[in-house]
């Protein structure tokens, strides 16, 4: 592997894991790409991306790219002379890019191939209710998340695991999956299998979440809901209003919950218990134990009660 040029391109800290263990591990790291440093906070101050901290840490080679079309960063990537790019959760690359190195460009993406194609493979995993994932390591195509599978790992996800703490789950398998992938090309021991081939039934996909597709409905069954809601805890938060008679509305992001077997009977107010606040879903009440007022830090829910009450309040 050591004889192997390797480029990395990634920005997140889930990338961070992954360039880690392999430069852990002895690959030729001859450059990292990833996100322009840029403003961020009450001050502005320039933000460095997570793969950026790193790799100065690590004193390698960085190029932080506007376009990735620029004629000036095309030749300064070319004139690393890689063999091989790694991509762990960057930009969509154009063709004059991914197809540059003799052995390919590959892709790190967190779900089973060829399902979740997209941009938040995890939440939608959760959300969907499934009861496994994985990772996926890909030869990069012109068509996103399409290209020839190298390897697939899988893991159980918990009845009430969070989409963030499947993430970090995830990153560790991805980093072992990414670190074996690139010992077998280096090995010249990969062929790369067409998804077609490991299709089967209705693809599910995994598009982009937006703070309007976060709502939460509760006209749902209790699984459901609960399923929505951990799939997007802590981020992007799943969140929803409640309403009272006299008092007008309130709005939360909702983090923790667990599935109750306490028929609704049709009721539409909240209740409180020693373990949480009940909300009622179409079918059985599901229990809140964190939550974040509009306005206000993420607390438990005994937290909010020793302020706030919740008679007749209602979804």
């Amino acid at each position: 592997m050591k004889e192997l040029r390797i480029v990395f391109m990634g920005t997140p800290e889930f990338a961070v894991t992954i360039l880690d263990r392999l430069v852990e591990n002895g690959a030729n790291i001859v450059g990292v790409i990833t996100a322009p440093d840029k403003p961020a906070g009450r001050g502005l101050q320039m933000n460095e991306s997570a793969v950026k901290q790193y790799a100065v840490q690590k004193q390698l080679n960085i190029l932080q790219p506007v376009s990735l079309k620029d004629e000036s960063f095309i030749t300064e990537l070319r004139d690393l002379q890689a063999d091989l790019f790694v991509v762990v959760a960057f930009r969509m690359l154009p063709e004059i890019v991914w197809s540059m190195p003799p052995k390919g460009t590959i892709n790190l993406h967190g779900s089973i191939l060829p399902n979740y194609r997209g941009a938040a493979p995890i939440n939608w995993a959760v959300i969907n209710g499934e009861k496994e994932t994985g990772v996926t390591t890909f030869f990069i195509e012109k068509e996103i998340d399409t290209g020839k599978i190298i390897e697939r790992n899988t893991l159980v996800i918990g009845e009430n695991e969070t989409v963030g703490e499947l993430h970090d789950r995830l990153m560790e398998l991805g980093a072992q999956t990414t670190l074996s992938t690139v010992i077998k090309i280096a090995a010249g021991e990969v062929q790369g299998i067409p998804q077609i081939e490991l299709t089967e039934g209705e693809l599910k996909a995994a598009p982009k979440i937006f703070k309007g597709d976060c709502e939460v409905n509760f006209n749902q069954p209790v699984a459901n809901v609960h399923d929505f809601i951990r799939g997007l805890s802590p981020y992007p938060a799943a969140w929803c209003t409640i309403h009272h008679p006299q008092e007008g509305k309130r709005t939360f992001k909702l983090f923790r919950c667990l599935k109750t077997a306490e028929q609704t009977n049709g009721s539409n107010e909240l209740k409180v218990t020693k373990e949480g606040i009940l909300f009622p879903c179409s079918d059985a009440y599901l229990l809140i134990t964190e939550l974040q007022p509009e306005g206000k830090r993420r607390m438990d829910f005994k937290a909010y009660l020793a302020g706030n009450s919740i008679e007749n309040w209602r979804v």
